[in-house]
């Protein structure tokens, strides 16, 4: 078994409780800061993951992140972002946390350690080929995690295996493995701290980069989001106008003809004879929005 940094005392953490609480708080502070550095690293990694996970979200099939406790708060989190932000269907994100609902109540441990549950919650999300699984564990070793790619794999899935510790066992296997080598924790093992934050930067990248990929992002604005409430639709205009230069009044009758649809309210600013040739620029482009006004704007 690889030593497991996340396990190790931080060389400044002795008399943690006796400081003084700014000094604490510092000392917390900077343990997050180097804990986000250990990213950098992982872009590389990050990078093909994001390609793995856009390419198979594109030709239709699902993406599917599992963990327990606070690593698979942070797998949740990102999962549950992706229809708002980037308009994927709901129907194509799965998310397996450890325990389900009851872990978002009371984050139990014992969940992590039930493999036997991981692969029925696999197999009953019917995770098969065409498919793609992101497992998670800051410590590599979680039980949970490891049974979950496991399965995954078994049945056909791609499998992405992200963890904080060096040689661990979930990268076995594992189609990419993203290391994000965090050091000790301020308070000694306590991974929600500094390996929950390099976990939450490297799915913040991940997703915003498969995003890019699909063609959901254009000159750092989401084309593709889903403006379900008064501060999305405010957004919604704030991006038509930004990148068609027409006013807000414009920005509002181009996205209601669009039946709320940015991209194709864009399409239409940018040349689009009507809502059925923006839907075919969009198809043609397989839903890149760059390409798809290029060819709305030649026409």
């Amino acid at each position: 078994m690889p030593s497991a940094k996340t396990e190790e005392r931080h060389n400044n953490a002795k008399g943690l409780d006796v400081m003084h609480p700014a000094l604490a708080l510092r000392l917390l502070a900077s343990g997050q800061q180097a804990a986000a550095k250990s990213v950098d690293a992982a872009v590389e990694q990050i990078s093909a993951a994001a390609a793995l996970a856009a390419g198979v979200l594109s030709a239709g099939g699902r993406l599917a992140y599992a963990g327990a406790g606070s690593s698979g708060l942070m797998a949740m989190a990102d999962a549950l972002e992706l229809p708002g932000t980037y308009g994927i269907p709901h129907e194509q994100i799965i998310v397996l946390l450890a325990g389900g609902a009851a872990s978002l109540t009371d984050l139990a441990g014992g969940y992590e350690d039930d493999m036997d549950l991981a692969r029925a919650d696999v197999r009953n999300a019917e995770i098969a080929a065409g498919d793609c699984l992101i497992s998670v564990s800051a410590s590599g070793s979680t039980p949970y995690a490891l049974a979950a790619a496991d399965e995954a794999k078994k049945r056909g899935a791609k499998v992405i295996a992200i963890a904080n510790n060096a040689g661990a066992p979930l990268f076995k296997d594992a189609d990419v493995a993203i290391l994000l080598q965090t050091p000790p924790e301020v308070v000694s093992g306590s991974t929600r701290m500094g390996a929950g934050t390099a976990q939450k930067i490297a799915f913040n990248m991940f997703s915003t980069l498969v995003g890019i990929h699909l063609g959901h992002v254009l000159d750092g604005h989401m084309v593709n989001l889903r403006a379900d409430n008064i501060k999305l639709q405010g957004r919604a205009m704030r991006i038509v106008c930004d990148l068609t230069g027409v006013s807000a009044a414009e920005a509002g009758r181009l996205i209601k003809a669009a039946s709320g649809s940015v991209k194709i309210a864009i399409l239409l600013a940018s040349g689009a004879g009507d809502v059925a040739a923006a839907e075919t620029a969009l198809k043609d482009a397989n839903q890149n929005l760059r390409r798809a006004i290029e060819t709305a704007s030649r026409r």
